[in-house]
This record gives C-alpha cells, sequence and structure tokens, in this order.
C-alpha cells in the first residue's frame, strides 16, 4: 500500500523523468544527512573533559606530558577520548579564582597554604587533600637562585643576596605560592645554619631591601629577569632547568647551601563534579602517583616524590642541606610564625612595601 502511493506520488510531480529521479535523490539524501548522526555504523563516544587548574610553573608539563600520557592511557582502557581544560597562573591566583567560583575539578597548587585557604572558604569539604598518597603531594623542586652568565657578582648562597648593590628579582607572595616558598628559603635556610632567629630576620631584611622588581608568579617574575631587571632571581629550580639545557636562557644556577623543597598539593573539588563523572576524575588523580606520570615529572625537572626516579635527570643537582616546611612546623605555624610575624609585620614596613 506504501508502495504503491510512493509510486503515485512520483508520477503525479509535474516535471519530466530526469527531474523526477533529480528530485528524489535529493530528498533521500537530505533524509540520509538528517539521519547520519544516529546510524549504529557512524556513533562515536563523546569525549570526556576535565576542568584542571594549576600554579604558574606546571603549563608544559601537565600540557605536554601528563595529559597526553593520560588521554592515551584512558582511551586504550575505555575507548574514550580526553579533553582538558586548563589554566595555569600564580598559586594565590588561582586559588582567589577558585574561592570565587570558577568550575575547576581538580588544581595542582604550589602550596598546602592555599589548599587550607580553599577549605576555610567551603570550597572544598575538609581537608580531603590529606586523604590522597603522599598527603596530596604530587611533586617537590627546590629554591635556588639564578643569576647572570658568569656570576659577576659572586653569589653562593642566600646570605650573598643581602649584600648592598645586588638587585633581586621576586615573585609577589600576596599572589604567589612560589613567593611564599622563597620566603621560608631565606629565612630558613639561616635559621638552620644559625640557630638564631634574630640572624634569620637580618638575612630576611636584607634580601628584601634589595628587591628590586616583583612579578604576580614566578613564571612572570622569570620573565622579568630575562628583561634584564636585577642580578638575581629566586625561583623554582625546575623553572630554569630545561631552558637552561637548552640554550633558550642565559643565565646560571646557584645552589644555596642549605634551601627547602617547594612540596606542590593536589585538591580535588567534589562540588563541581558530577556523580556520573567521579570515577573519571579519580582515574586522573591516581595516574598522577604512578611510576609512569612520576617520570614525566622528572623528564620535566621536577623532582618526584619517589625519590630513586630523580636519578634518571642527571640536571637534578645535590643540595648540600635541603629542608621541607615540616622542618619548620608546617604551614599553619610557618605562615603564622614566619610569613605573618617576621615577613609582614617586620620585613614589610623596613623595606617601605
Amino acid at each position: 500500500m506504501v508502495r504503491s502511493r510512493a509510486r503515485q506520488w512520483v508520477s503525479s510531480l509535474p516535471f519530466g523523468p530526469a527531474l523526477r529521479i533529480a528530485v528524489i535523490g535529493l530528498i533521500a539524501g537530505l533524509l540520509l544527512y538528517a539521519v547520519w548522526p544516529w546510524l549504529p555504523f557512524t556513533r562515536t563516544r563523546p569525549a570526556r573533559t576535565l576542568v584542571f587548574y594549576g600554579f604558574s610553573i606546571l603549563g608544559e608539563v601537565m600540557n605536554e606530558g601528563v595529559f597526553p600520557a593520560f588521554q592515551t592511557e584512558w582511551e586504550e582502557a575505555t575507548g574514550e577520548r580526553v579533553e582538558f581544560v586548563t589554566s595555569f597562573s600564580g598559586s594565590g591566583t588561582i586559588t582567589n579564582q577558585m574561592i570565587l567560583g570558577v568550575p575547576a575539578e581538580v588544581a595542582l597548587l604550589s602550596l598546602e597554604l592555599d589548599a587550607m585557604r580553599l577549605e576555610a572558604a567551603g570550597v572544598i569539604a575538609g581537608p580531603t587533600w590529606r586523604d590522597l598518597p603522599y598527603s596530596g603531594v604530587v611533586n617537590r623542586t627546590p629554591f635556588i637562585i639564578l643569576v647572570r652568565p658568569g656570576n659577576p657578582l659572586g653569589i653562593h648562597d642566600f646570605s650573598d643576596l643581602a649584600r648592598p648593590g645586588v638587585g633581586v628579582v621576586h615573585p609577589d607572595p600576596l599572589t604567589s605560592g612560589g613567593a611564599q616558598w622563597a620566603i621560608l628559603a631565606e629565612y630558613g635556610s639561616a635559621l638552620r645554619m644559625t640557630g638564631d632567629e634574630e640572624l634569620a630576620f637580618e638575612q630576611l631584611l636584607g634580601i628584601w631591601r634589595n628587591v628590586v622588581a616583583q612579578a604576580a608568579s614566578a613564571r612572570a617574575a622569570r620573565t622579568q629577569f630575562e628583561s634584564g631587571f636585577g642580578d638575581a632571581l629566586v625561583t623554582y629550580e625546575q623553572e630554569v632547568l630545561t631552558d637552561l639545557a637548552s640554550g633558550r636562557l642565559e643565565a646560571e644556577i646557584v645552589y644555596p647551601r642549605s634551601t627547602i623543597l617547594s612540596e606542590h598539593t593536589l585538591v580535588v573539588l567534589d562540588r563541581n563534579i558530577a556523580p556520573e563523572e567521579e570515577g573519571f576524575v579519580n582515574a586522573l588523580v591516581d595516574f598522577l602517583w604512578t611510576e609512569p606520570a612520576q617520570r614525566i615529572f622528572v623528564q620535566y625537572g621536577f623532582r618526584s616524590i619517589l625519590p630513586e626516579l630523580n636519578e634518571s635527570n642527571p640536571s637534578l643537582a645535590a643540595i648540600e642541606d635541603p629542608f621541607t616546611v615540616a622542618d619548620l612546623g608546617g604551614w599553619a605555624l610557618a605562615k603564622e610564625q614566619i610569613i605573618d610575624a617576621v615577613w609582614k609585620a617586620r620585613v614589610l614596613p623596613e623595606v617601605g612595601r
């Protein structure tokens, strides 16, 4: 019956046979175009999407190394593609953005202190990062001093940055997690060598009297140094290793006798994760502590939480006296007694900032 009516309709068209065939072909093509996405042999699984925020020096290692490795692993296991939406800036800056409500699902922060800020603001429900492997620490890097080629001012330790006539470039502690690590390195190194809190204060004060330029992040501070500001830059080791080896950066690393190992904290923002996405997000989180991911971090100049992997990168030099924030009592105490009571309350009024 249906075929008969269709033949009758075709015969009734006021066109010749050739034009009728063309019209029928056009209609068939339009119908095929309309249903094509629903045909079984054309269906593909939609890509998974994850929103990731990180502090400034993570851009290359995550976008070029870690994310592609996870994308390959996930697609081989599930057949699903993965896409990442990312933002990298100063740790304090991205923390402020998350407090204001950006839809980050996972964030890797420069310091635990910013995770504590997220907890205090109700962005995350409690110190959940401490339930992750290594209490949420994904990787490390020591703080070093970058100087001009040939080290013309003979800078060999943090104490030399306090000498008259030395211009220091420094990230801003109000926006940069790296800057707060740097303060702990500058103060803590003197405290460990002398055991005297007043001498540690004097070293920190001397360094900050010599600060000639500040920037919102460690990456931005390095840009200032490369643009000709100052004689020395206090920064992450990782920030400069690759570019020094490739010749893209003309400078030299000075390893202080004693310096801090910065430890970078992962947080998961559960409120931004749909229930059906939890397994996928957890897979990415777990991947960061696997040996393949840790090897990628080492390849890009970070120090692994698996110390035996660090030997694969000969650029990671030995440090005579490395220490961590735990040696200073942890971040809560270090912020109260060093960042607030020494740097903010005593150093800044002295230097007029």
